[in-house]
């Protein structure tokens, strides 16, 4: 890879380096538990759950030590299957839940249900599946949560608060799809989509107790400015569907791996960059906050680069995490667009007129919010060359329309499904 003659195609060979370090197919027979005495079962949600199971699936053919019968079911986002030879996979919406999520939530948890005591289950678990698991509490039903995902997905609030909220108003989030497994035991193998890789945030924790009540989903709800419906407001202020504690006797047999994260993906990333001759900064794994803000942040960070020192090799920043956009309800219509793109624009007003600066931003599972690119590439240059186009940077960020400057710019970064999800991957480049 020669960073200094093609910087763009040196940093989405960076993304793709990224990427490998977290497919399932690579990382997952590391993880493999020890075989039951009795069937196993494969349950699983998340953008990259049915690349898992088929991960998990060739595992278990290769190695003889499994006799037992295999089967189970999972569930991931439309156009993510993969054909397995003995696990059901299901496809359903994602981000806002359909009736396909809601049927499989079903059927996961009678599968759950029926594990015996010499049965092992294994969850397989990644980012996506909150809005993939749709199994509302007593009293809600789809709609309710196709408009709460609504609300939140605009709502700018970080993904820890959203699905601290959403466990809530569930019958299969926090915990609760593990307690029916039990007696059997449980094994939930997560690839982390969270900042911390905290197992019970990761598609809200299906499988993973944690100490969320309504008291820290209302904490969070008057903290993000959060309109929720009167009919959710009522059964929260009742103390909503407070899911087991990890402390609950049901999970006594139950563990959990977290078998891939941004941190590890980065510091692939970093591994490759510095034999290509770069200096390599990792800001951090677990980046929050507005996009468009944390972009404008990062920008001002490179200008501090530059100005401070003079480059005696090529420096590359890398970041991930999870940033938010909040669409605002003045918004008379919000464009097309995603985080990674929309804190790229910002990012792009901060370096104009900046000289050997190139910049990427995209989601590790391929897709950057409502269109099919997995991001965008930006530079010193990418303003003015708006400007030449008679287009008005200003706008497309006020109107929420990254996606279409991006186009227009012809700097979309498309890869496809990648069949993992580790959250965004960032990389600054100064040559």
């Amino acid at each position: 890879m020669d960073v200094i003659a093609d910087p763009r195609g040196f940093l989405a060979a960076l993304f793709d380096v990224a990427v490998a370090a977290s497919v399932p197919a690579l990382v997952l027979p590391d993880f493999m538990p020890e075989p039951p005495k009795g069937k196993t079962i494969l349950l699983g949600a998340g953008k990259a759950s049915a690349q898992m199971a088929a991960a998990f699936e060739a595992q278990w053919a290769k190695d003889k030590a499994w006799t037992s019968p295999l089967s189970g079911l999972i569930v991931t986002q439309y156009e993510a299957g993969v054909a397995c030879a003995h696990v059901d996979v299901v496809e359903a919406s994602h981000p806002v839940p359909d009736e396909a999520g809601l049927l499989a939530a079903q059927r996961m948890m009678e599968l759950a249900k029926s594990a015996g005591p010499d049965d092992l289950v294994v969850a397989l678990i990644s980012g996506g599946g909150s809005s993939l698991l749709p199994l509302p509490m007593a009293g809600l039903n789809l709609k309710d949560k196709q408009e709460l995902n609504r609300i939140l997905l605009a709502s700018g609030a970080p993904i820890s608060a959203m699905n601290a909220i959403r466990k809530m108003f569930s019958a299969i989030k926090g915990g609760r799809l593990g307690a029916v497994v039990s007696p059997a035991r449980l094994v939930s193998l997560v690839l982390s989509d969270v900042p911390g890789d905290d197992p019970a945030m990761v598609a809200s924790g299906p499988t993973i107790a944690d100490m969320s009540d309504a008291h820290i989903a209302e904490k969070f709800i008057a903290q993000y400015e959060i309109e929720l419906p009167q009919n959710l407001r009522c059964l929260l202020a009742k103390g909503g569907n407070p899911p087991p504690k990890p402390t609950d006797a049901l999970f006594n047999n139950a563990s959990y791996h977290i078998i891939a994260s941004a941190k590890l993906s980065l510091d692939a990333a970093a591994h490759v960059a510095r034999k290509a001759g770069c200096e390599v900064i990792i800001l951090s794994d677990a980046i929050e906050g507005e996009a468009s803000v944390v972009g404008r942040e990062q920008g001002q960070l490179i200008h501090k680069h530059v100005a401070q020192r003079p480059l005696v090799k090529p420096l590359l920043i890398l970041s991930g995490g999870e940033t938010t956009v909040t669409i605002k309800r003045d918004t008379p219509k919000p464009g097309k667009g995603g985080r990674n793109s929309e804190y790229l624009l910002a990012l792009a007003m901060e370096i104009e007129g900046l000289e050997n600066v190139f910049c990427l931003g995209a989601d590790t599972d391929g897709r950057d919010g409502s269109e099919d690119n997995a991001g965008a590439f930006c530079d010193g240059t990418s303003v003015l060359r708006l400007a030449e186009m008679g287009l008005n940077v200003d706008e497309f960020l006020t109107n929420h329309d990254a996606w279409t400057a991006f186009s227009q710019l012809e700097d979309l970064l498309v890869t496809g499904p990648t069949g993992t999800n580790v959250n965004d991957f960032r990389a600054l480049l100064i040559t």
